[in-house]
C-alpha cells in the first residue's frame, strides 16, 4: 500500500523517518511517497487533506482533528525546546511594547497556525501585527529592520546569538513555568479516511523507525546532512537531541495530558475552534 507523507527538512524529522523510508526497519508492506515541506505549508495541505500522513503543528492540529487523527510516536514535545522572540537591540524596551501590544511593532513569526505563534498569543494576546514569514528567513529579516521582532524556531534557537541578536524571552520557559507541563510543538496525523488497522500500522512501523535511530544515531547521517542547509553535524545533532526524547517514541500519559492542556487554554482564549473528536489514535477493538 502506497501512502502520500509529508515531514519537514529539519533534521529532528529527518531522523525519525529515515529509517522508515528508506526500508531499514520492516514497514509491513507500506510504502511512502515523501514531501518535504516547511511545517507552515505542511500545515496548509492538512487543511485541504492533502496528506495520508503529515507532520504538522499542534496549533494546526485543532482546525483538523476533524480529519486527521495524532498517532502515539513522532511528536515533538519536550522542556527547552520552545520558541523564542529576538531583536537586534533593546530587549528591555520591545517586551514593554509586546506587552502594552504596539501596532507599531512588527513582529516576524513563521505561520499563522504554528505553535509558536500560539504561544506568543498566549503571552502577548495584544502584540497582533504580524508578518508571516518562512522560519529560516526570519533572523535575517530582523537583522536587515524588516521585522522589530522575530518568533524563532527550530535550528534558529542555536544559531542567532551567532548574528549578534539578542534574546527578548524565551516563550517556551514561559509556558513552563506557567503550566508545569512540556510544549507540544508538533505532531504526525494520519487521515481518518484510513481504515483503522492501517493507522496502527503507521504507528507501528513510525515507532520501529524512531527506535532504530535512537539505536543507531549516525545511520541516517548522510540523508539529515542532506536536507539540512549547511547546518554543521554539531548543530544538527543539537537540533535532534532537543526535539527527539522519549514523546517522540510513545506520547504517553505525561504527553497526552499536554496536549489536552494546550488545547483547553487555546479554546478558552478563543485561539482555537472547540475540538468534538477524539485526537488520540483509539485501541483497535479485537
Amino acid at each position: 500500500m502506497k501512502l502520500t507523507l509529508g515531514f519537514s527538512p529539519c533534521p529532528n524529522d529527518t531522523f525519525i523517518f529515515d529509517a522508515l523510508i528508506h526500508h531499514k526497519i520492516d514497514t509491513e508492506d507500506l510504502e511512502f511517497e515523501v514531501f518535504y515541506d516547511d511545517v507552515e505549508t505542511l500545515n496548509q495541505k492538512a487543511f485541504r487533506g492533502e496528506l495520508d500522513v503529515t507532520k504538522l503543528s499542534y496549533h494546526a492540529f485543532a482546525y483538523v482533528a476533524d480529519k486527521y487523527v495524532l498517532l502515539d510516536s513522532g511528536s515533538a514535545l519536550g522542556f527547552g525546546v520552545g520558541p523564542m522572540l529576538i531583536c537586534k537591540s533593546d530587549p528591555e524596551k520591545l517586551y514593554s511594547q509586546l506587552e502594552s501590544g504596539s501596532p507599531n511593532l512588527k513582529i516576524g513569526i513563521p505561520g499563522k497556525y504554528t505553535t509558536a505563534n500560539f504561544l506568543l498569543g498566549n503571552a502577548f494576546p495584544n502584540a497582533t501585527n504580524k508578518i508571516e514569514l518562512v522560519f529560516s528567513d526570519i533572523e535575517n529579516a530582523v537583522l536587515e529592520d524588516r521585522v522589530d521582532v522575530g518568533l524563532i524556531i527550530h535550528e534558529n534557537r542555536f544559531t542567532y546569538q551567532d548574528k549578534g541578536l539578542k534574546k527578548i524571552i524565551d516563550l517556551g520557559d514561559h509556558w513552563e513555568k506557567q503550566t508545569g507541563c512540556a510544549i507540544p510543538l508538533g505532531g504526525i496525523v494520519a487521515n481518518r479516511n484510513l481504515p483503522a488497522d492501517v493507522q496502527h500500522k503507521l504507528n507501528r512501523v513510525l515507532r520501529k523507525s524512531v527506535e532504530f535511530a535512537f539505536a543507531n544515531p549516525k545511520s541516517g547521517l548522510e540523508f539529515i546532512r542532506s536536507h539540512a542547509q549547511e547546518m554543521s553535524e554539531e548543530v544538527m545533532y543539537k537540533h535532534i537531541d532537543l526535539y527527539v526524547n522519549k514523546y517522540s517514541v510513545e506520547l504517553g500519559e505525561e504527553g497526552r495530558k499536554a496536549i489536552k492542556l494546550l488545547f483547553n487554554t487555546a479554546q478558552k482564549k478563543h485561539i482555537i475552534p472547540q475540538i468534538n473528536e477524539e485526537i488520540f489514535l483509539s485501541p483497535l477493538t479485537p
